[in-house]
Formats: structure tokens, C-alpha cells, sequence
């Protein structure tokens, strides 16, 4: 498991709130806008979630994908949640990858979050 202090508990260049949850840009994102949709609760899994939160993070979903318009104006989204260190999970609190997608940023989008496992990408 993360043995460091959670990077999520005490963040910084927050960019949306609500009560429950927070946005922040990634800090190591995969293309330009890559937003984190966190909820405000340290909790690991997002099957552990109460249902307030996950209508916090859906607010901030919708929010988000607003602000993603207005400053980069991109094609499409992919969203995605790890759970668990087998689905490549590598820090144990709960966050929402908003992905911005652009005309060209791969090849062959065909798949999207298919592309977990490469070789079930293309079907």
C-alpha cells in the first residue's frame, strides 16, 4: 500500500469545491486539463463512498467538464476510477480521473477505457 502522507488530504491549487469534494489538476496528467475529482473523506475505495459523496463528485464531474470546455475545448472524456492495487490504484483515496480527449492525442481511440488491458482495446 502508500506509505507516504496522503497527498489528497491536505491539497493545494484546488480549482472546484462543494462540500464534499474537491477538484484538482493531476500532477502528472495524460493530456492537457486532466482533472482529479476527490472526495473530501479520506476513504480508499469508491465503493465505500456514501451516496452524498458520490453526488458531490458527480456535481463536480459536470463542473469540471464545463471548465475543461471554456479552457481547452477538447473533442471528448474518458472517466475513470481505479479500485484497488490490482486495477492500478497507487494512492488509497478515492479519486475520479476527468480526462480531456483530443482529435489526434492517439492514433486509434477506438476502445477507450478498454485500454486498461492493451490487447482488449481493439474488439
Amino acid at each position: 500500500m502508500y506509505d507516504k502522507p496522503c497527498p489528497f488530504c491536505n491539497p493545494e491549487n484546488i480549482v472546484l469545491s462543494n462540500d464534499l469534494a474537491f477538484a484538482i489538476f493531476d500532477i502528472y496528467p495524460v493530456n492537457q486539463g486532466h482533472l482529479l475529482i476527490i472526495p473530501k473523506r479520506n476513504v480508499s475505495d469508491f465503493f465505500d463512498t456514501k451516496n452524498e459523496e458520490r453526488e458531490a463528485i458527480n456535481q463536480l464531474l459536470e463542473q469540471g467538464k464545463t471548465l475543461l470546455e471554456e479552457r481547452y475545448s477538447p473533442d471528448g472524456y474518458n472517466i475513470g476510477i481505479n479500485c484497488g492495487e490490482t486495477a492500478g490504484q497507487t494512492i488509497f483515496h478515492v479519486h475520479v480521473h476527468l480526462i480531456p480527449r483530443y482529435k489526434g492525442d492517439m492514433e486509434n481511440p477506438r476502445g477507450g477505457v478498454r485500454g486498461v488491458i492493451p490487447e482488449k482495446r481493439i474488439y
